[in-house]
C-alpha cells in the first residue's frame, strides 16, 4: 500500500517558498544530494496542490529542469488537487476537485511507492484527513523571513512527530 510523504525544502525560519510564492531562493542551495538520489527511485506519484502545480519554478530558467519534479530527476503520474482544472488536458497530470478521490488517484498511480506530497496546503489537508504518514524536511541554510510556511494551522495544533532517522529531518505521524 502506497504511503503519503510530504517532502520540502524549508529555509531555517520554516518558510516553504517566499513571499508570494517566490521559489527563485531555493535554487543556490539545490545541489547534489544523496538522500534526494535515494527518494527518487522510492517515489510513484505525485499529490501536488494547485499553487504549487501552477506556481514558481526554481528552475524556470533552465530548459531542461524548468516544470519537472525534482529537477528533471522524477518523471511519472501526477495528481493536482484543484477546483479549477485546465480546460486543455496536461499530458500525465490527473486533476481531481476533493481530497479523497486525489489521494486514491495517487495512491493508485503510485503503485506501491510513495506519494510525494507537494505543497503546505494540500499537505495539510491530507494531514487533517488522517491520511499523511511521513514528513521529510531539508533545511537550506537561509532565513526568508516571510513566505509559504512549511505547516500552517489556524489556531495552531499539536500533531506529533517520531524521527524515523536517516538524512534530513524525516518524520512518522503517530496516531
Amino acid at each position: 500500500m502506497s504511503k503519503l510523504l510530504y517532502s520540502a525544502t524549508m529555509s531555517l525560519d520554516g518558510f516553504i517558498a517566499g513571499p508570494g510564492g517566490d521559489m527563485s531562493w531555493l535554487t543556490a542551495h539545490l545541489a547534489p544530494d544523496p538522500a534526494v538520489d535515494e527518494l527518487i527511485p522510492q517515489v510513484g506519484a505525485i499529490l501536488a496542490g494547485n499553487r504549487t502545480f501552477r506556481g514558481d519554478d526554481p528552475h524556470r530558467d533552465d530548459p531542461e529542469k524548468a516544470g519537472k519534479a525534482f529537477g528533471g530527476g522524477w518523471s511519472g503520474p501526477q495528481v493536482v488537487l484543484t477546483h479549477h482544472a485546465p480546460a486543455t488536458p496536461v499530458p500525465g497530470v490527473t486533476f481531481a476537485g476533493d481530497l479523497t478521490k486525489a489521494v486514491a488517484l495517487a495512491k493508485e498511480a503510485a503503485n506501491g511507492k510513495y506519494v510525494n506530497v507537494l505543497g503546505a496546503d494540500v499537505a495539510r489537508q491530507c494531514l487533517e484527513a488522517g491520511e499523511l504518514d511521513e514528513i521529510l524536511v531539508f533545511v537550506a541554510p537561509v532565513l526568508l523571513g516571510d513566505g509559504v510556511r512549511l505547516f500552517a494551522h489556524p489556531g495552531g495544533t499539536n500533531i506529533r512527530l517520531e524521527p524515523t532517522g536517516g538524512s534530513g529531518l524525516w518524520f512518522r505521524v503517530v496516531r
